[in-house]
Formats: C-alpha cells, sequence, structure tokens
C-alpha cells in the first residue's frame, strides 16, 4: 500500500524559510519523480514544483527561485525548501507521487 506523509509545516514570519519532506512508503520510488502542490484558503489546490525522473526540476512563477525541490532517493523521501515566504505562500501544502497524494501539512506565513 502506497503512503506518502508530509511533514515540516508551521507558523513563520514573513521573509522566513521552511522545509517541508514527504516521507513515501510502499510499491512507489522517489526515483519516478515527484511533486508539490498547495491550497490556499479559498483557493484551488496549483502546482508548486515537480521533479522528473531523470531530476529536472521546474516550478511554478510565483515560487521560482525561492523554493527548491529536492530528493532522496535511498530514504525515498521528496523534499521541499521555501525560502523568503510570504503571506501570499500560506496554504495547506500537499505531495504527489505517480497518482498517489499525501494528507497535506500547513503552512501558516504571519507576523
Amino acid at each position: 500500500q502506497v503512503q506518502l506523509v508530509e511533514s515540516g509545516g508551521g507558523l513563520v514570519q514573513p521573509g522566513g524559510s521552511l522545509r517541508l519532506s514527504c516521507s513515501v512508503s510502499g510499491s512507489i520510488s522517489t526515483r519516478s519523480g515527484g511533486a508539490w502542490y498547495r491550497q490556499g484558503p479559498g483557493k484551488e489546490r496549483e502546482w508548486v514544483a515537480g521533479m522528473l525522473s531523470g531530476g529536472a526540476t521546474y516550478y511554478a512563477g510565483a515560487t521560482t527561485g525561492r523554493f527548491t525541490i529536492s530528493r532522496d532517493n535511498a530514504k525515498n523521501m521528496l523534499y521541499l525548501q521555501m525560502n523568503n515566504l510570504n503571506a501570499e505562500d500560506t496554504a495547506t501544502y500537499y505531495c504527489k507521487l505517480a497518482s498517489h497524494w499525501g494528507q497535506g501539512t500547513q503552512v501558516t506565513v504571519s507576523s
């Protein structure tokens, strides 16, 4: 059974940083690539960043230069490093591998 569990969310001040983690278990590997999405209050879920199986990374315009997606295939972990956070980044963040989703982790950016 495939399971994705996010962690690392929390309350951070504007300009701060957080690192989200996604622990993957079951018959799926981060070697196949993965992605991060987010859903802000009153908004639809949106794609944030993605990594292909070969390691190429892609980012949504609002996160380019501030967010970095990475992985540790040995640990079957997917990460999202988020820097220079602002209020618009407040959302529940989800990791996704193939058709599988995690339960989300809340990120709140506020002073």
